[in-house]
């Protein structure tokens, strides 16, 4: 599916890129710095963000809380490295889709071998 918003596109990458820079470097909780980015995907209206995540070592619920505790933190960090007018109220969510897909290539190997 094609979207038509440009703006909204780029502003998804430079949240991308900011919020793995975040996690990577900035977050002093262990369960946050070990998740991936996979997506962020920003509202026509630029005023909502999902980001779409994927972690190992932890549950998703652990995640959730921990994103909470850091929020103000990282809309404060967004807002001092981005050009936006405003930042978009992000809203993070876990990407099951790799946990399935392990848990079916695992029972292929299994069949297999």
């Amino acid at each position: 599916m094609q979207k038509d918003y440009p703006r909204s596109d780029r502003i998804s990458q430079q949240i991308k890129k900011e919020l793995a820079n975040a996690f990577q470097s900035e977050i002093k909780d262990p369960a946050l710095r070990s998740i991936n980015i996979l997506e962020v995907d920003v509202s026509p209206c630029l005023k909502f963000a999902r980001v779409f995540f994927v972690a190992h070592d932890y549950n998703a619920e652990e995640f959730i809380k921990g994103f909470k505790r850091s929020m103000p933190f990282l809309r404060t960090y967004l807002s001092k490295r981005m050009t936006t007018r405003g930042i978009p109220r992000l809203e993070f969510i876990y990407d099951k889709s790799f946990d399935e897909s392990y848990k079916i290539d695992q029972l292929i190997k299994k069949s297999l071998g």
